[in-house]
């Protein structure tokens, strides 16, 4: 398995409109990935290209993440 690149655009998409399935999908995804000794990135795209700002490599790190998403739920 490689890394896992999660879009924040999307995150906040999907937080807007409050599709829980979704995340879910995408944080489950993310966790299967650590798991198997991969990175998740996070991007954000600006002018046609996708600009790294952050990384998670452990558990905790995505865990403390995905609690910032699902705050307001």
């Amino acid at each position: 398995m490689q890394e896992y690149i999660i879009n924040v655009a999307k995150i906040e998409e999907l937080q807007t409109i409050g599709n829980i399935n979704e995340l879910d999908t995408i944080f489950d995804r993310a966790q299967r990935t650590i798991v198997n000794g991969e990175k998740v990135i996070l991007t954000r795209k600006q002018n046609e290209t996708s600009e790294k700002f952050d990384e998670f490599s452990t558990l905790d790190e995505l865990t403390e993440y995905r609690n910032r998403v699902y705050k307001y739920f």
